[in-house]
């Protein structure tokens, strides 16, 4: 199949993409230098110019993570590297009358694992309908997310926040270069699912990135991932440890270990932290630095976070995944138990009597998804709504197959309709022939409010603006419908409740 070359000329060079199903695309251009050798575990450095011409017709690497997270297809992995700093433009083929409003997508994967090249990041079905698309790569687990800066030594300096340096990068790189992809560098949203969600909400957050996006969409945020500069001391002593150094030779220990004994070590200290509650995640922003100097809700309480409209919510069943894959959360009755040991009797009581039927499993389960996701959503709505436009959807739609598989709602499904999954080969097999309208008029209506909130600010004119007198909740499901605090006793029994705190 003959594919249309496409070349634009950006600050650094010249890049050459593709035209393929009405969309042109340019793969893994680098929007930094490659963070290798000395810039290891430092800020991110402006990328260097290269003579000729750089071909972006397929993926680079993606961050260092294990193995068996980076397939892209049966069979096919993505190759890893430290030199993993690209994104990815995604444009209509057409030339658009003006400058188009440009989305900015931050994938998830808990901070430790994921990449820009996923298939279903792919971003032409938002493309085609009037945007420029850009998908970006950063930094993860210990080369990016765990804060080591308490190693840093005589020699050795050490940054904190990589991954938030990486994403203010190429949020800059597309204020510099957008247009000439045919977007407009003053009307850029910034969306992501899951840790991307979370790292949405935080750089609204990061003074860094003041006036680098005019709004933000966060998809299901993780809750308990931020923590304080103790707690990221004493994981980054514990790092060191995994790595067979003492504190004071830690800089020395990680800038000499391979990329390989880096992720398996970061993995070892996942299942530690998992297990001594440390108060937050391994991986994750660490706030009360110069970079993030307040943790993120607290600054949107305070209003000292970025003013931008934003979109939050959670799926219906963000839990049903974890209970099936992961074991992270706490959605079984002696995980809840050992999570709540150390709160007053009182707060145990009032958290477990907003889920009706405690400790039946559903409502354990009800628990883990509100605890890890639907917190978070809460308190970020409750807090942003008082000093910017703020939206906070629900997700409840789910394919026959996806209920009869026992996953129903569960986190990241509404992926399917952002991206407009349920239009492809693989949309059309959890779609069961009953289904398939229904799921893509969901499809249709998330596309659309994204859309219309990227170009305007607005969602569109059937959801209104989330607000302390109503708390207004869009749902997301075959009837589409607004509901006024629909888990009251739910989103109360969250208010102030901080594993941090313990």
């Amino acid at each position: 199949m003959h594919e249309q070359v496409v070349r634009a000329t950006i600050q650094s060079g010249t890049v050459e993409g593709f035209t393929r199903d009405g969309v042109n695309r340019w793969r893994s251009i680098p929007y930094a230098a490659p963070p290798v050798g000395p810039l290891r575990l430092r800020a991110p450095q402006p990328v260097e110019p290269w003579p000729g011409v750089r071909y972006c017709h397929g993926f680079g690497n993606c961050a260092p993570q294990q193995r068996m997270y980076t397939i892209l297809a049966p069979g096919k992995y993505q190759p890893m590297s430290e030199d993993c700093l690209t994104l990815n433009v995604v444009t209509p083929k057409r030339p658009a009358d003006g400058p188009l409003p440009v989305m900015v997508f931050i994938h998830g994967g808990g901070y430790f694992m994921g990449s820009s090249a996923t298939p279903i990041y792919d971003g032409a079905a938002l493309a085609r309908k009037g945007c420029v698309y850009v998908s970006v790569n950063y930094r993860l687990g210990a080369l990016g997310c765990l804060d080591l800066s308490s190693l840093s030594s005589g020699d050795i300096t050490i940054d904190d926040n990589l991954f938030l340096r990486d994403l203010v990068m190429a949020l800059r790189w597309v204020r510099d270069n957008v247009a000439v992809f045919g977007g407009d560098p003053d009307n850029v949203t910034i969306f992501g699912e899951s840790a991307g969600a979370h790292a949405v909400a935080t750089l609204l957050a990061v003074p860094a990135a003041k006036d680098l996006f005019a709004r933000a969409i966060s998809e299901s945020p993780a809750a308990g991932m931020v923590r304080s500069a103790d707690v990221a001391v004493e994981y980054a002593t514990k790092f060191a440890a995994l790595l067979g150094a003492r504190k004071d030779d830690g800089a020395h220990a990680v800038m000499a270990a391979r990329p390989a004994e880096l992720v398996d070590a970061f993995e070892r200290l996942i299942v530690e932290g998992q297990r001594e509650m440390l108060g937050a995640f391994a991986a994750g922003p660490t706030a009360g630095s110069d970079y993030l100097p307040l943790d993120p809700v607290e600054a949107m309480r305070e209003g000292k976070a970025h003013r931008v409209p934003l979109i939050v919510g959670t799926n219906a069943e963000e839990a049903r995944l974890f209970g099936r894959f992961l074991g992270l959360l706490p959605m079984t009755e002696p995980m809840i138990e050992r999570l709540l040991a150390g709160t007053e009797p009182a707060e145990r009581e009032r958290i477990t009597a907003a889920y009706p039927g405690y400790p039946d499993p559903s409502a354990c389960i009800q628990f883990g998804g509100d605890f890890a996701f639907g917190s978070a959503a809460w308190q970020i709505a409750e807090a942003h709504s008082k000093h910017a436009p703020t939206y906070l959807y629900r997700y409840d739609y789910a394919t026959r197959t996806l209920r009869w598989s026992g996953l129903g709602a569960t986190h990241a499904t509404e992926l399917l309709a952002v991206f407009d999954v349920y239009r492809t080969k693989f949309g059309r097999l959890i779609t069961a022939a009953a289904d398939r309208r229904s799921a893509l008029r969901v499809s249709d209506d998330v596309q659309s409010s994204w859309r219309t909130f990227a170009r305007t600010g607005v969602p569109g004119d059937d959801w209104p603006a989330y607000t302390g007198a109503d708390r207004a909740v869009k749902i997301f499901d075959r009837r589409p419908r607004v509901e006024h605090d629909p888990h009251a006793e739910r989103r109360r029994a969250w208010e102030g409740f901080s594993l941090a705190a313990r």
